[in-house]
């Protein structure tokens, strides 16, 4: 099946060096290093690492999130100590056991940065029940405060706008939800299908005004859609996408774009019907999790007209493909959502 979705690069070229981050250059005994979390920081490339470490620390944690800094953005030093590890609240008032940190995304609003990361849910007492997501601020990278967890599970990827809109904060998160998609072709019949929603928020911590954003209805996903932290560019709101394909629970992770409105991030400027990077190499295709480039978010040099996306390659290692800027939000601007096959049929 990953067959049919090889080809050529199309506008991401990856990194000659690629992988860039392994577990061989990894500070800490790991078994793998993937899905990380990417902002500039004081002039700097930082990349938010999550690591599960061949064997736990000391105090029992067993995956962990580890900051690395870089002046060029490809030689990284990372930091051999964690700023976000597995933590046992569910004697606490957060009344949570974070038990899988991974997949953290990073949004800068003014002077604080914000990291939003899954967590294991479950109550006091009981089973566990899934992943959440759990909100932390920063302002150097050092330490981080928790502010509340701001998703029910299951719903483990809620990623941040970097500003008010319309007076409200603003989120694109991913619940897990049982829909039929129109798109014949493209979905499971009667399957479980992940869209993505944007909400708003007064304050960060109460999240409400929901509303539908995107389904997989794509070449390239068939079964899920997950959002990145929205980069604002002069033509609206740029949202790196991965979108899996699902066929006789055969996995596929690609990554693509979508451009929303600056004032209304509910309406949908284009849509690309393919992938802008899709698992080619062999770094890519074998691992821990098969056929799988996946991205917590981009980086964007509108001066350089260069987009780079550090993206986690078969859950195991990290790689790095750059782009066009311009070259990408043409592309968006050509393609709006009523061309994807799916509207057509």
């Amino acid at each position: 099946m990953i067959e049919k979705f090889r080809g050529p690069e199309y506008i991401m070229h990856r990194y000659e060096g690629n992988p860039i981050i392994t577990v061989e250059n990894f500070p800490v005994p790991a078994v793998s290093v993937f899905n990380c979390g990417q902002t500039m920081f004081e002039g700097k490339y930082l990349l938010l690492i999550a690591a599960i470490y061949k064997n736990p620390l000391e105090d029992g944690c067993g995956t962990g999130i580890h900051v690395a800094l870089s002046e060029d953005g490809i030689n990284f030093d990372i930091n051999p100590e964690p700023l976000f590890k597995t933590i046992d609240w569910t004697n606490g008032a957060k009344g949570v056991y974070d038990g899988w940190v991974i997949d953290p995304r990073v949004t800068k609003i003014d002077d604080t940065y914000y990291v939003m990361r899954p967590a294991q849910i479950r109550p006091p007492i009981g089973l566990g029940i899934g992943p959440g997501a759990l909100l932390f601020k920063t302002k150097d990278f050092k330490t981080a405060e928790l502010i509340e967890c701001v998703a029910l599970p299951p719903n483990r990827v809620p990623c941040l706008f970097p500003e008010k809109i319309n007076g409200l904060y603003a989120r694109i998160d991913r619940p897990y939800s049982v829909v039929r998609v129109n798109a014949p072709g493209h979905s499971l019949d009667d399957a479980t299908t992940h869209g993505m929603w944007v909400s708003y928020s007064p304050d960060l911590k109460f999240w409400g005004m929901h509303r539908p954003l995107l389904y997989p209805c794509m070449s390239y996903a068939n079964y899920k859609v997950g959002p990145t932290p929205p980069i604002k560019t002069k033509d609206g709101w740029l949202e790196i996408i991965h979108g899996v394909w699902n066929e006789n629970r055969e996995w596929c992770y690609s990554l693509s774009a979508i451009l929303l409105d600056l004032e209304d991030p509910t309406k949908v400027l284009g849509v690309l019907d393919k992938p802008i990077l899709t698992p080619n190499e062999d770094y890519e295709i074998y691992g821990r999790a098969e056929n799988a480039t996946f991205a917590c978010g981009a980086i964007v040099n509108e001066e350089k007209d260069e987009i780079r996306i550090y993206y986690g390659a078969a859950d195991e290692r990290i790689g790095l493909a750059i782009g066009s800027l311009s070259e990408l939000l043409d592309e968006l601007k050509k393609s709006p959502l009523e061309n994807l096959p799916a509207f057509k049929e």
